[in-house]
């Protein structure tokens, strides 16, 4: 990609300034910019120049991200390096049980051709995204991070770390979790830890996975395993992901390969033969943060900066990608009618859309962790039969299908497919 570095920087008045290219990032650049081409955006990141491109891992991708995707003009460049998810099976049950039960299964479309979920490598996500972007003329800083900002009546001014100021109308906020223009803007949290990290790794075995994603509910937390595109030499490979407490989490990451190796096995099976870790896994703590708002004067939080939730759902990117779906139809029907874009009462509109949804997302999925991350003989029992009785309930197993393919709900246009 080219280095539009010096470029944006000279330019120093904006219409829109985007903190992060992560996905949401980008995506949130994109789509303003793709939208109202009149409107000045630029991104700003604080990592190096090219470290996106060393991230090993994948996402799933809900079936109306990839709707939005393709509006913004970047999934047929992504797509042929997707794999669908073409069915769903949960199971709960121990380590050391010699069977393991399947209480609840899932179709994997949610429209005749159309999966409710796609992986897709990080990398081929980000440079497909990153490409639209520079295609659209939006100029990316990358290695700056944002030091301080200013807001007046007219706009905000935001200081970079070397030096340099750049005026917006609108600061949007997509660093990460621990967003640093969250705790600059005065936006407390509700947060706290779990005692649990995730374990991420690239499994290679024998046998074809035929686009099956298991989730394994185990004491000391879910055992995902979602399938991957096989690679350039055809070797078959999933993504997993692994939740332990962190103290142990942190041995199996630090300790010997082979008891590594061993211990992923006891949970992944020899269902698709001989297995092994095909890059190096990392753990990453995790907890529950939501911000207690979205938005402030000149200021609006999308994806993780706005919620961290817990990974069982898999649902934190596409959130992500709800913010700003919703965010991006706010501020262009706001520019469309000639009102102020930063305005506060133009972002409370997207934070009364997206608000509950995020809230409601992050109680859910710390409910689930809760009754399904322990080993309590009666719980066990009554979530086993739980299971079971969604797996005799159509009409309710495809309600779930729909949650899991953001479809439900007050849906933005982009992820319907549609344009703002």
């Amino acid at each position: 990609m080219v280095d539009r570095k010096a470029d944006a920087k000279n330019r120093t008045s904006l219409d829109i300034l985007v903190a992060g290219a992560g996905y949401v990032g980008l995506a949130a650049a994109v789509s303003l910019k793709q939208a109202r081409p009149s409107l000045a955006v630029a991104v700003v990141d604080a990592a190096p120049a090219g470290v996106w491109q060393k991230d090993g891992r994948a996402s799933a991708i809900a079936a109306a991200a990839c709707r939005m995707l393709d509006q913004l003009g970047v999934w047929a460049e992504i797509a042929p390096e997707a794999q669908a998810i073409t069915e769903m099976i949960v199971t709960d049950s121990r380590t050391s049980d010699p069977v393991r039960p399947v209480f609840l299964t899932f179709d994997g479309e949610v429209a005749p051709g159309e999966a409710f979920a796609h992986m897709v490598a990080n990398r081929d996500l980000n440079g497909a995204l990153r490409r639209r972007a520079e295609k659209l003329g939006i100029d990316i800083i990358e290695g700056v991070a944002v030091s301080a900002f200013d807001v007046n009546g007219a706009g905000i001014t935001v200081h970079l770390a070397d030096g340099a100021t750049l005026k917006a109308r609108l600061l949007i906020a997509a660093d990460g979790v621990n967003s640093k223009l969250r705790d600059m803007a005065g936006i407390r949290t509700v947060k706290w830890e779990y005692g649990q990290s995730g374990i991420v790794c690239t499994v290679a075995h024998e046998r074809p996975h035929s686009g099956r994603a298991e989730e394994h509910f185990l004491p000391a937390g879910p055992f995902a395993t979602l399938p991957l595109k096989p690679d350039k030499d055809g070797t078959n490979r999933s993504s997993i992901v692994w939740v332990e407490r962190s103290e142990d989490a942190e041995k199996l990451v630090a300790g010997d390969d082979l008891v590594f190796e061993h211990e992923l096995e006891q949970r992944f099976g020899l269902k698709l033969g001989e297995i092994h870790v095909a890059d190096k896994p990392r753990a990453w703590p995790l907890g529950l943060t939501l911000a207690r708002a979205f938005v402030a004067p000149r200021i609006a939080l999308a994806g993780d900066a706005a919620h961290g939730i817990h990974p069982i759902a898999g649902q934190g990117l596409n959130l992500g990608f709800k913010d700003v779906a919703a965010l991006a139809e706010v501020v262009v029907e706001a520019d469309r009618l000639g009102q102020d874009i930063g305005a506060l009462d133009v972002l409370e509109r997207y934070q009364q859309w997206r608000r509950f949804d995020t809230l409601q997302m992050g109680i859910t999925t710390d409910v689930l962790n809760r009754l399904f991350s322990n080993d309590i003989g009666p719980l066990r029992a009554v979530r086993d039969v739980g299971l079971g009785l969604v797996e005799r309930m159509p009409r309710l197993k495809d309600f779930f299908i729909r949650q899991a393919s953001g479809l439900s709900g007050d849906t933005p246009k982009l992820l319907k497919g549609e344009a703002i």
